[in-house]
């Protein structure tokens, strides 16, 4: 059975992973981590939570999403004792905003969060061709994590640098890259593999929510890469 643990993006919850979890052919066990929508909690405290969520003694995958990256990769780089592989989808390993970029965004996050997310960002994050239905899904769960919880994420993604932990972490790694991402720029990816040359990429024809625009895509590139490490564990020795 194929055991996958989810990591939701900013918003924190699992439920835009709906499409996606469907997608995964049986037998399989999925299960996503919801955030707290009304408590400010750093990466490290996210981490521990992580910890205590994964499986205690079978094998299973991780998958996570944008703002969970880092915090995949310093959980990986702790080396769980379960931990078969990891799946980083538009995600990164440092702050995806540098310079005079990330000074200004920490300054208006808040504000940004407190007035509601413009349309204009809407469309980057799902692209502008999205569905009705994908769009109404996106605003709800935004709209449910308190405007606070949403800025000190953010400021919590501008200040992260996992790098160190990344160069630990000794498990298969794969990377769903968003070929259209307006959010994450290309060179997220290129420090990863600089750091992890031997990170397997499978690139998309998405925005950033890859996983909600493109389900039945993501699902078939992570159903494979964990097909193919399966079938290699089976045949060793």
């Amino acid at each position: 059975m194929m055991r996958l643990v989810l990591l939701p993006g900013m918003h924190g919850t699992g439920e835009l992973f709906s499409e996606f979890m469907r997608a995964i052919p049986e037998p399989k066990q999925i299960e996503a981590l919801y955030y707290p929508n009304d408590v400010i909690w750093s990466y490290p405290q996210l981490l521990r939570t992580v910890q205590a969520f994964v499986p205690e003694s079978d094998a299973y995958y991780l998958l996570a999403e944008s703002f969970s990256t880092p915090l995949a990769i310093q959980f990986a780089a702790t080396k769980p004792a379960n931990l078969k592989g990891l799946v980083l989808c538009a995600g990164f390993a440092s702050s995806p905003v540098k310079g005079w970029r990330r000074r200004l965004a920490r300054f208006f996050a808040p504000l940004w969060f407190n007035l509601g997310i413009p349309k204009i960002v809407l469309n980057q994050l799902a692209g502008p061709n999205a569905s009705s239905a994908l769009l109404a899904a996106v605003r709800a769960a935004i709209a449910a994590v308190k405007p606070n919880v949403l800025a000190a994420r953010a400021r919590a993604v501008l200040a992260c640098d996992a790098t160190a932990e990344l160069s630990k972490i000794d498990v298969p790694i794969l990377y769903l890259l968003a070929k259209q991402d307006k959010i994450v720029p290309p060179w997220c990816l290129e420090e990863i593999l600089r750091i992890k040359p031997d990170v397997n990429v499978v690139a998309i024809d998405a925005p950033h929510l890859l996983i909600q625009r493109e389900p039945q895509k993501a699902a078939v590139a992570v159903t494979e890469l964990l097909s193919k490490l399966e079938s290699t564990k089976r045949s060793l020795p």
